[in-house]
């Protein structure tokens, strides 16, 4: 493959199961001898880390703006210590979660200015696009149901929240659809696996 690397970035609501199929993407790779990272946002990093445990457990009031600038600084921080250099190297760079995270939680979900959002994003990543965006789409209900009862201060924001959330990801779908594949999460781990599998492979040409 070529030496510049690929970005793939994994999303969807809680409980839609990207991280299960991100997992099984690091194996098919390895096992065709390409080499790649796993990675995730928030919290990456070992300044990401202490970031994300502020977003998703700190027992406080957040306004959304706080909220906003903490997912861009650790995106900002991720971006130019970790998946650049990586992708320099000519690695795989598999990411749960990234810029449409922001945009379809907090511009679709809390309400946000989509656009601002959008410009923001830009300035943390210096204009980095992932090559593919993998979007597990799920009901809300089932999303619920398998992200089980232990959930953070994200997960605990509502039935409506996430449906906004969802709808969100749904329409950058649509503007974006050379990008972002959906993929129909209510099937078995298996089925979606295959969906997942055939597009990973036309992409690292494998």
């Amino acid at each position: 493959m070529a030496k510049k690397g690929l970005f793939i970035t994994f999303e969807g609501i809680d409980g839609c199961g990207k991280t299960t199929q991100l997992e099984n993407v690091r194996k098919l790779l390895e096992e065709n001898g390409i080499e790649c990272v796993t990675t995730r946002e928030p919290g990456a990093l070992k300044l990401g880390s202490q970031i994300r445990e502020i977003l998703l457990h700190y027992d406080g009031v957040v306004a959304d703006n706080c909220e906003i600038f903490l997912f861009l600084a650790d995106r900002s921080q991720h971006v130019e210590t970790f998946i650049k250099p990586m992708l320099t190297e000519g690695k795989v760079v598999l990411c749960d979660r990234h810029t449409d995270s922001t945009i379809a939680y907090q511009g679709y979900g809390r309400g946000g200015d989509v656009q601002k959002l959008t410009e923001l994003n830009k300035i943390a990543t210096n204009g980095l696009v992932p090559d593919l965006t993998l979007l597990f789409d799920v009901s809300v209900e089932t999303g619920h149901e398998r992200a089980g009862k232990d959930l953070d201060r994200l997960e605990l924001a509502g039935k409506e929240f996430f449906e906004r959330t969802r709808q969100g990801y749904l329409t950058l779908s649509r503007q974006y659809p050379e990008r972002i594949k959906v993929i129909n999460a209510e099937k078995s781990k298996e089925s979606v696996y295959n969906d997942v599998k055939s597009l990973i492979m036309e992409i690292a040409g494998l």
